[in-house]
């Protein structure tokens, strides 16, 4: 008989039991409670997430269907979806949000030398948000229009891997380029944002933090010349000038140098002209960066294809937003056991190997590198595959 442990105790060993437990103390998650802990949560919505377990009651109907199974997890109780709704509702989601980050650290040291395509040695985000509708009836507290609710996830990400290092849950309201005022920006990174974010006064913040931007510019720009430089045709590009801003209250909120380069785009048969602040880097390259802002795209259409993010098991703020970190959590475990055991083919392999296997007695790294990559477990041609 095989007497080893189960694959999601493995998966959940990258959660460190003490980091766990000091993050309980700093938020007083268990104070009063006596059977069911803040890792039971975990293992519970981390079991939910992988399974894609469609309400509380599925989670409780399938975890309490082997009673010796829950005692190995960790359980001294059957689970009842009413604790479990308890516990999403009132313990704070902020605990959740900090152990995230802490996998967050972990993933970009293991993905921090991946390939970018570019002779750059900087360290690449791409900003964006992604809007996940809601019922008005049950989040109200989410309206943004009157007979619609909804939710954003405000993201940097780090185009090395790539790894979200912020995410802001916000109301819909929220214009993107508000979140920009929160931000701190890492100096000598490249941001690479979309011209919803272009903001003369923002953009300002990141300059003087001796960042770099690279953006579209908006239709009305208005910019002088001081001087051109030669470009490539063969590459697609048009022209890279040198100047400022023409508008007073543009060039008073946003008084330095700025580039223009204009480019051609083969594939949409489009003009697009892009602004860095950025100086010396080669034309072509500030081109090839802002197509890299496509990731970002990618990442929000994977999270919401593999993971449970626009489905809530409660309807709070501080349900929704526990339910989505602990989805970020379980994006960063797949991430980090992918990288760390060199895995064969997508992130989507490996997450769809792990959703059938939860209590298989079988070493992870077993499952995972001698599942047969031309077998019947190929991924779907038509789903959206990263790495």
């Amino acid at each position: 008989m095989n007497t080893g442990r189960f694959v999601l105790s493995q998966v959940l060993d990258l959660v460190h039991r003490q980091t766990l437990e000091r993050l309980v103390l700093r938020y007083h998650a268990e104070d009063r409670v006596r059977h069911f802990g803040c890792r039971q949560q975990l293992i519970c919505m981390v079991f939910a997430q992988l399974t894609w377990r469609e309400s509380l009651r599925d989670i409780e109907a399938c975890l309490n269907a082997k009673t010796e199974t829950l005692y190995h997890l960790g359980f001294t109780k059957p689970i009842a979806r009413a604790t479990l709704a308890e516990a999403n509702e009132g313990r704070d989601w902020r605990l959740w949000r900090d152990l995230a980050l802490g996998l967050v650290a972990k993933a970009r040291r293991l993905y921090a030398n991946e390939e970018l395509g570019l002779e750059l040695d900087h360290t690449v985000y791409a900003l964006d948000s992604t809007t996940i509708d809601l019922s008005l009836t049950l989040f109200g507290w989410a309206d943004f229009r009157s007979t619609k609710a909804g939710i954003k996830l405000h993201t940097q990400l780090d185009l090395r891997g790539p790894i979200p290092t912020v995410i802001d849950i916000t109301p819909a309201r929220l214009h993107d380029v508000r979140w920009l005022d929160g931000l701190i920006f890492e100096a000598g990174a490249f941001y690479v944002i979309d011209r919803a974010y272009v903001d003369f006064a923002r953009l300002a913040r990141v300059a003087t933090a001796n960042a770099f931007f690279v953006t579209r510019a908006k239709d009305n720009l208005r910019f002088t010349r001081h001087q051109s430089r030669t470009v490539n045709f063969a590459d697609g590009l048009r022209s890279d000038q040198i100047g400022k801003l023409t508008i007073w209250k543009s060039r008073k909120s946003f008084p330095w140098p700025l580039r223009k380069v204009r480019y051609f785009d083969e594939e949409t048969r489009r003009d697009l002209v892009f602004l860095p602040n950025h100086l010396e880097v080669p034309a072509l390259s500030v081109a090839r960066l802002y197509k890299l802002r496509w990731q970002v795209e990618l990442f929000f259409r994977w999270i919401k294809q593999n993971l449970r993010i626009k489905h809530f098991y409660g309807n709070s703020i501080n349900a929704v937003k526990s339910q989505i970190w602990i989805a970020v959590t379980v994006y960063l475990i797949v991430a980090i056991l992918h990288k760390e055991l060199k895995l064969p083919g997508s992130l989507h392999r490996t997450m769809q190997i792990l959703s059938v296997h939860p209590f298989e007695k079988v070493s992870i790294h077993q499952l995972l590198t001698d599942t047969d990559a031309g077998s019947n477990m190929n991924d779907n041609s038509n789903q959206l595959m990263l790495w």
